[in-house]
């Protein structure tokens, strides 16, 4: 059985820093990358923090609607995903992941369950059937009586403008993605509706330059090519994802249109390459480690000890992460 010396050793940190990343020990300060290394090498170890027996061992459901290769394309879902991990290692919570396609039996007598994505009406009701003690991730359910934790995607986009518009960009474009539920319904992002509202507040020339595709690097370069084209361009461009981001900057780059002396461009999620592409990418961070941490959380010391506890709804707040892809006119 693994030890907390071999997580050390594995993490290249000391036994002490193991101990207290494990124990959620908010006066450490390390960077979050030491935190990923340590829940990490805890995970491929095995290695179990001794609070519980195994007969009373809690077991926690976890559903994704991304696959495997879906997260490695973008990693939004994967960071949800893992801060649900980290925290259940942190507290000797059996996990059992499925994926929206498998056969769900196996989450039948589960404690709890946590939702993660967008799901169709007759999924949600298919979830309400393994367990009461439910949360949905990243997602606005219908059902008021649902608990959900949410982005303030509000203030977020509203941060994003007030930043383009202090740059003296007056001719704005919006580069978005479409979510496609089960039942081929789509799933409404409520950033394009925040977008075109400020827009017209603040007399913002937008129209011709809002694109919708996929949440994908493919997407966000054949968006941005097909703008190109059009021999119109804003002077910014608003991306509802970092993919996008990165997709539409190789289509400028592969134009000669440069970033962000021609054209300024901002995404959405903060995931780790957005320090590295080139030019760094200006962003909106989006807490997502936080969200599945939480809604493990939530459902593990709160929703599971009442049999009809009162439905919680959050929404984390997002902070814009000015780098090099955005400049004054």
């Amino acid at each position: 059985m693994a030890t907390i010396k071999d997580v050390a050793i594995k993490a290249h940190v000391s036994t002490a820093t193991v101990s207290r990343i494990l124990n959620y020990d908010k006066t450490l300060s390390v960077p979050q990358e030491t935190r990923n290394a340590v829940f990490e090498a805890a995970k491929e170890l095995h290695y179990i923090k001794k609070r519980k027996t195994l007969k009373n061992q809690f077991t926690l459901g976890m559903v994704q609607w991304y696959s495997l290769q879906q997260e490695l394309d973008d990693p939004y879902y994967l960071q949800i995903r893992q801060g649900i991990e980290n925290f259940c290692i942190q507290n000797n919570i059996h996990l059992i992941r499925t994926f929206k396609n498998d056969d769900l039996g196996e989450l039948k007598n589960v404690d709890g369950l946590i939702c993660i994505g967008k799901f169709s009406k007759a999924e949600q009701e298919e979830f309400r059937k393994l367990s009461s003690h439910i949360i949905f991730l990243d997602m606005l359910s219908e059902n008021y009586q649902d608990s959900r934790i949410t982005l303030d995607f509000y203030h977020a986009v509203r941060d994003v403008m007030d930043y383009l518009v202090s740059l003296n960009h007056h001719k704005i474009g919006f580069l978005g993605g479409k979510e496609y539920l089960n039942d081929g319904t789509i799933y409404h992002d409520l950033r394009k509706d925040i977008f075109e509202k400020y827009c017209e507040k603040h007399h913002i020339e937008y129209k011709p330059y809002i694109k919708e595709d996929l949440f994908t690097v493919e997407s966000g370069y054949a968006m941005m090519c097909e703008m190109i084209q059009s021999n119109d361009l804003p002077t910014a461009i608003f991306c509802a994802s970092d993919p996008i981001a990165f997709g539409a900057m190789r289509a400028l780059n592969e134009h000669h249109i440069r970033i962000p002396e021609d054209i300024s461009i901002i995404g959405f999620d903060d995931i780790k390459q957005a320090s590295f592409s080139t030019p760094p990418l200006t962003t909106v961070y989006a807490p997502t480690v936080q969200m599945g941490e939480y809604g493990a959380n939530i459902v593990y010391h709160l929703l599971s000890q009442y049999d009809s506890a009162t439905p919680i709804h959050i929404e984390l707040p997002c902070s814009l992460i000015e780098r090099e892809s955005t400049m004054k006119i």
